[in-house]
């Protein structure tokens, strides 16, 4: 046990947190954290958007408060309409959806300067130390901060749960113990405190006061390379402990101390103390920069959880969970680029945040949202027995990328339960099908086994009556089980000394053998979900007119950081320019929020060129950095009664320093393939 710094009591919610998981009320839980930020989304969706969260099986909301969202004029707070985190804390409260707020003082997240305002840095201090004049202006809106939270702390019986300090440090823990101390000192009074558990620090945090967090992802738009499959990403997809290396500047699973030689697959703290093995930023998606446009897969995203799950992590974070917009500067734009006086290393979107994110940035739902859901109805149902079990790692673990050589696979177990994780997918690469597969765990074994390419599951070991299954336990609900049957994979149910082969699914209605239910993905992937109904209504086309060929092409710079540089303002100038006439049709400018009967329409843009901007009466509504996918926007965002807009678009150049995925089509020049209104 961590001791009382970690306990909190609520509304007869007790959270603790061990080595190895938290359990709420004394019960081991495995949540399934989405990050979304409040202040890239407008607050009349909140409600919807947090709903539609809770109802793709998130148990606890992360979310940066970014300062300069808050404070860009020194001395002027705004915590108005999207930047007002009180309201959506309200909001979370009434959802029953616990938050935990990633403080900063530095945040990244791809906003500008990291977050702090540009004001700061020409006070004279250095940023992101212990620095008395730089600690003084963070109490100052810490203390900020604290007047929105206040009463809305879990001890309280709000919704704030917990609390990060900085992001992504490597400096001496010192100083993350002094934001801990302004924090505590003005009032915060919390379960728990985290912080990012890479790059290693130079110098510990106490053990016990915040738990280290963790992450992967399949790509990234950092890296420097425009090649394609570059990076240790690969590693994202294979079963491991956790490892005590270093970063690296893409594997963000490194832990700051040894491994742990007991095998509980937890990371160790400097001071021989274990934490738990918890993440916050598995990619649930990813941005795309200007120099480089990942094109991101649904199973990219569910292999890398499963994989985690499979290793031995108690919560999976995602970042992100619910992509957004940035808002409106009142100086400046507020998004990162190389050209900000501070965290210069990329060139992202004006606009976008929208990260391929499981709900996109206007609350569209991606195919991983629902790949996804399937394993959180299992973290849910099945979270107190797998919590307290250990990984055991069957196969190598430092498999090379694309290695195909064998079936990659682990499980975990207590007390000679257990389930299996499987994973026969690497992103980018053309994994085989593999035959004959042997599997024992938790002294059962399996019958050979044929796994297709690119499967994913997971089988239960002694559960629930189950001596085996080779199909993936989903839900336990009202003394009915739910099974999903894996494609390609025949399914096979032991119960006892009984063995039935070659079962169909008959779906949630009609059980497959007493109270087990066999699901397709389809019917796993929707369990329980009341599916929003739509009015089959063809919506009419928007009209799009060309009214300027695009100008001399720009010349592409490379910026401070070594990569190509977005283009300017200016440069648009030089853009081709087309409009769009709107159907005039009131239905499609307004946003239900109701869950049971959503009509809310997107205008959809299927391009080809560099990057493009949406405007309305001369203002920049959104942008679009190319990379095969189409250019979408809320109509109900619209200022009222528009009906036309402006599309500009910058060409595509021959030989651009830029990685495009292969789903892009790099021919030179600029087009408008097609432009539709379709439902969200």
């Amino acid at each position: 046990m961590f001791g009382m710094a970690l306990t909190a009591q609520a509304l007869g919610e007790h959270i603790t947190i061990n080595s190895h998981y938290m359990t709420i009320d004394g019960k081991p839980v495995v949540p399934a954290m989405g990050e979304v930020h409040y202040s890239r989304i407008p607050s009349a969706e909140w409600v919807d958007e947090v709903r539609k969260m809770k109802e793709g099986g998130i148990t606890m909301i992360a979310c940066y408060v970014f300062w300069n969202h808050i404070e860009e004029l020194e001395g002027q707070y705004d915590w108005s309409d999207q930047r007002n985190l009180r309201s959506f804390l309200e909001v979370c409260k009434a959802e029953e959806m616990p938050v935990v707020l990633r403080l900063g003082p530095f945040c990244h997240g791809e906003a500008r300067c990291g977050g702090i305002p540009d004001w700061l840095f020409t006070k004279g201090c250095k940023s992101r130390s212990e620095d008395p004049l730089f600690l003084k202006y963070v109490e100052r809106f810490y203390r900020q901060i604290f007047t929105k939270v206040q009463g809305l702390q879990w001890k309280d019986g709000g919704p704030v749960v917990g609390a990060q300090f900085d992001n992504e440090y490597r400096g001496h823990g010192s100083y993350l113990m002094a934001l801990k101390k302004i924090a505590t000192d003005i009032g915060f009074d919390l379960p728990f405190y985290t912080r990012t558990g890479w790059p290693e620090l130079a110098s510990p945090v106490p053990f016990g006061e915040m738990i280290p967090l963790y992450g992967d992802y399949a790509d990234g738009f950092w890296d420097r390379s425009i090649k394609e499959g570059v990076g240790n990403y690969y590693q994202a997809f294979n079963f491991r402990p956790p490892s005590n290396s270093s970063e690296g500047g893409t594997n963000m699973g490194a832990m700051d101390g040894t491994d742990d030689p007991a095998g509980l697959s937890s990371p160790l703290g400097r001071s021989g103390g274990v934490y738990p093995y918890f993440t916050c930023e598995l990619g649930g998606g990813m941005m795309t920069a200007y120099h480089r446009r990942p094109y991101l897969y649904p199973e990219d995203a569910y292999s890398m959880a499963v994989v985690k799950l499979g290793s031995g992590s108690n919560l999976l974070g995602y970042y992100m969970y619910h992509g957004g917009t940035n808002p409106d500067g009142k100086l400046t734009y507020l998004n990162e680029t190389q050209r900000t006086i501070a965290t210069n290393y990329n060139d992202l979107p004006v606009k976008t945040y929208d990260f391929q994110a499981p709900l996109n940035e206007f609350g569209q739902k991606n195919p991983h949202y629902y790949m996804l859901r399937k394993l959180h109805l299992f973290m849910q149902d099945y979270g107190e027995q797998l919590a307290p079990m250990k990984a055991v790692y069957p196969c190598p673990q430092d498999t090379p990328q694309g290695d195909d050589s064998f079936l990659r696979w682990s499980y975990r177990e207590k007390d000679g339960s257990g389930f299996v994780f499987i994973n026969n997918y690497e992103r980018l690469q053309n994994l085989s099908t593999k035959r004959n597969v042997l599997i024992e765990a938790c002294g059962v074994k399996f019958p050979k086994l044929t796994i297709p390419a690119g499967t994913v599951c997971i089988f239960p070991v002694n559960v629930n009556g189950i001596r085996y299954a080779t199909a993936q336990l989903v839900a336990k609900r009202d003394g009915k089980i739910y099974l999903e049957q894996i494609k390609g994979v025949p399914t096979t149910l032991a119960i006892g000394n009984k063995v039935l082969k070659n079962l169909k699914a008959k779906g949630p209605e009609s059980p497959v053998y007493k109270n087990i239910y066999l699901l397709t993905s389809e019917q796993a992937e929707r369990l329980f979900l009341k599916e929003e109904t739509h009015n089959d209504v063809a919506y009419p086309s928007p009209v799009i007119k060309k009214v300027r060929e695009a100008g001399p092409l720009r010349t592409i710079t490379i910026g401070v950081n070594k990569v190509a540089e977005e283009p300017t303002d200016e440069d648009f100038e030089q853009a081709a320019v087309y409009t769009i006439a709107l159907p005039d049709d009131s239905s499609l400018f307004t946003r239900s929020l109701s869950l049971s009967k959503r009509q809310s329409s997107l205008l959809n843009i299927d391009y080809r060129g560099d990057v493009a901007r949406l405007y309305a009466n001369g203002k920049l509504l959104d942008d679009n950095f190319y990379n095969g996918r189409p250019f979408q926007y809320a109509l109900w965002r619209l200022p009222k009664d528009c009906r036309q807009l402006e599309l500009r678009i910058l060409p595509l150049q021959k030989d651009m320093p830029v990685y495009f995925p292969r789903e892009a089509d790099t021919t030179p020049g600029e087009q408008v393939n097609q432009i539709r209104i379709e439902k969200l």
